[in-house]
This record gives structure tokens, C-alpha cells and sequence, in this order.
């Protein structure tokens, strides 16, 4: 699926009122990553977070590490006052992460189911590489080639999920990998109404970029009953840990 990042800021504009209500499986990752990544390490000077929306890892980062300065990013500008109610001092960069530069090293670069919006993980590595001091760690979650299969079986439309190898290949060039995690989640719903509605208010609503007429809305739903009677949904969230090569 081409990627158009001006979409997917109005897509997760759209959900962000919802979204921690709906975003269970990332929020398990954000606590699945910083609980790994201070075992590691817990103590930062300057700490940059990419795609800090509503402020899922934004919460669960700040109260188990130390820092001197944070620095938040997000596509979208109303992230900043969600991440307001959380951390009363950081700075707050709005724009596309693959282009964003800061005026000062980090020592820690860390992101919560945001890479797989990369439309080429390959340069976003370097470009976050060289945003990095010396062992400074690149901790992020984002999703292998079995998530949404449902939805990739249903209709053919996905993005370009990496496998755990394919990401390994990809981020040991620049990166020590310290800890790579695969979860499998599954998720019920009690009809495809509301799987699509748990889709639109996490603002991955991927299956199409045009609005739905009600035939086609229809359509999908007896489709999906037919295809996976239990109604489920497929999640397979990844955790890398990285420290940038000396």
C-alpha cells in the first residue's frame, strides 16, 4: 500500500479522542518495551520520542527512566497537548520523523508502533543513527508480515509489514541488536462493525483510502463472517532494542 503520511496525519487526527481506549495491544507494547529497555539501561541526557501521539510510551517512559532533556515528535500538533498532561517540560518537534533533525545529539531515540509507516526503514535507520551519540540505544516497537492477516487475506490491501529477520538484516548495520521480542495477539470482536470501528479508532484504518458506500460496508462484513466466523483480528507486534556501533 503506498504510504501518504498527509493521510495518515488526518486518519490519527481523526482517532486521537478514542485512541487509548482502543489501542490495547499498543499499549502493551509501550510496557513491553520500556520494561526491556531498563534492564538495559535507565539513566539518559537527552531522550527523543517519534511518534508520541497520545502519549502511550510518552507515560510509560518518563516514570521508569531519568533524563536531562525530552524531545517529542509527532505528525500531527495536537500530540502536544496530550503529551502536556503527562511531562510538564519538553520540547515538541511536529513534522514527518524521516525528515526532523535535532540541534543536539540523543542518547536515546525510542518510538511505539510508528515504524511501519517508514516507507524505507533502510534510510530511516542511518538518519537515526547519525541523530545518536556514541552507544546511544534506538529502542521501538512496530509489526511483522502477520499482522491484520484477516484484513490482507479479506481484501489484498497491506502495508509492508518486515519480517523479525528482514528488520535484523536491516538495523544491524548501523546497530548492536540487544533484545528483539514477537508477541501474537489476537482480538475478538462480536461483529465486524465493531472490528472496523476498533480499526478507525486507532487510526490504522488501512483497508482503504476512499469512504465506504453502505453496499460496500456491507459487503465486507459478510464477508469477514464468512471467512473467520470467530471474528478475530491478528496482531504480531515486534520489540527491538538497538545500541548504535562505537
Amino acid at each position: 500500500m503506498q504510504i501518504n503520511p498527509k493521510i495518515i496525519k488526518k486518519q490519527f487526527e481523526k482517532s486521537m479522542e478514542k485512541y487509548n481506549e482502543n489501542a490495547i495491544v499498543q499499549k502493551l507494547t509501550a510496557q513491553k518495551l520500556v520494561k526491556n529497555l531498563t534492564k538495559i539501561k535507565n539513566n539518559f541526557g537527552n531522550v527523543l520520542e517519534l511518534g508520541s501521539g497520545t502519549g502511550l510510551l510518552t507515560e510509560e517512559l518518563t516514570k521508569s527512566i531519568t533524563y536531562t532533556n525530552y524531545f517529542a515528535n509527532d505528525l500531527t500538533p495536537k500530540s502536544k497537548k496530550y503529551l502536556s498532561q503527562i511531562i510538564p517540560e519538553f520540547n515538541f518537534i511536529c513534522g514527518n520523523a524521516q525528515k526532523i533533525n535535532t540541534s543536539v545529539k540523543m542518547d536515546l531515540i525510542a518510538s511505539n508502533a510508528m515504524f511501519q509507516w517508514f516507507s524505507n526503514l533502510e534510510k530511516i535507520n542511518t538518519h537515526l543513527s547519525n541523530m545518536l551519540n556514541k552507544d546511544g540505544l534506538l529502542a521501538f516497537s512496530t509489526f511483522s508480515g502477520n499482522n491484520y492477516r484477516e484484513i490482507k487475506e479479506l481484501s489484498g490491501i497491506s502495508l509492508d509489514y518486515k519480517s523479525v529477520d528482514e528488520l535484523k538484516s536491516i538495523f544491524s548495520k548501523d546497530f548492536e541488536i540487544l533484545y528483539t521480542e514477537e508477541i501474537n495477539y489476537t482480538m475478538n470482536f462480536s461483529n465486524p462493525l465493531e472490528l472496523l470501528a476498533h480499526m478507525k479508532n486507532t487510526g490504522v484504518n488501512s483497508l482503504t483510502m476512499k469512504h465506504w458506500t453502505f453496499k460496500e460496508v456491507k459487503d465486507f462484513c459478510e464477508r469477514y463472517k464468512l471467512k473467520y466466523p470467530e471474528l478475530t483480528l491478528t496482531y504480531s507486534p515486534v520489540i527491538f532494542i538497538c545500541k548504535k556501533y562505537t
